[in-house]
């Protein structure tokens, strides 16, 4: 059995009827502290606004999808955020729709900031080859991974250590700031 991908098409006029449920957007609203009522007409324009702002967003991710190097009929989320990316009056959502990382890439980075925070310095090739298996941590002994333990690190404590990596970047980032009245 075919699918049915035709698109339903947006309407030409206002009538009283909404896509998206009125009650729905109205408990949306009522959860706004700043807003106190909201009348029914205020709600009803909400919705119709929002359905626009939908159909907009959809079209220009549509467009996205019809220019890549094999064209596809159907929107996915990385045209939603090259849409949001390539429009100016899009950039507002560039926070909610950010732009895909690969997995590795995110991997590398977060090791990177790991070994930043831990103080040692990391080398390029130990940064390109993340399986690498490390030397294994002598508890019991004088040493963990080659390092002298620190008593934070020696504890049980979590907070401890918190607070001893918390030393360590105001050590790392006393002089980025300097402070003139």
């Amino acid at each position: 059995m075919p699918y049915n991908t035709t698109a339903i098409p947006p309407r030409k006029e206002t009538t009283g009827q909404t896509q998206l449920p009125l009650t729905r957007v109205k408990k949306i609203v009522a959860v706004d502290p700043d807003i106190t009522v909201c009348s029914n007409n205020a709600a009803f324009v909400i919705t119709l606004a929002t359905e626009m702002f939908i159909q907009y967003l959809a079209a220009e991710a549509h467009q996205c999808a019809k220019l890549e190097r094999k064209p596809r009929r159907n929107i996915q989320y990385k045209d939603l955020a090259n849409a949001v990316v390539h429009h100016d009056n899009l950039e507002f959502l560039e926070d909610v729709v950010p732009k895909t990382v690969p997995y590795k890439q995110v991997k590398t980075h977060a090791a990177a900031t790991r070994a930043k925070l831990k103080g040692e310095k990391k080398t390029e090739e130990s940064a390109a080859q993340p399986n690498v298996k490390r030397q294994k941590a002598i508890v019991n002994g004088d040493k963990i991974n080659g390092h002298t333990p620190s008593k934070a690190h020696t504890d049980d404590d979590p907070s401890a250590q918190l607070q001893s990596e918390m030393q360590q970047m105001r050590r790392d980032h006393e002089e980025d700031v300097l402070m003139a009245d």
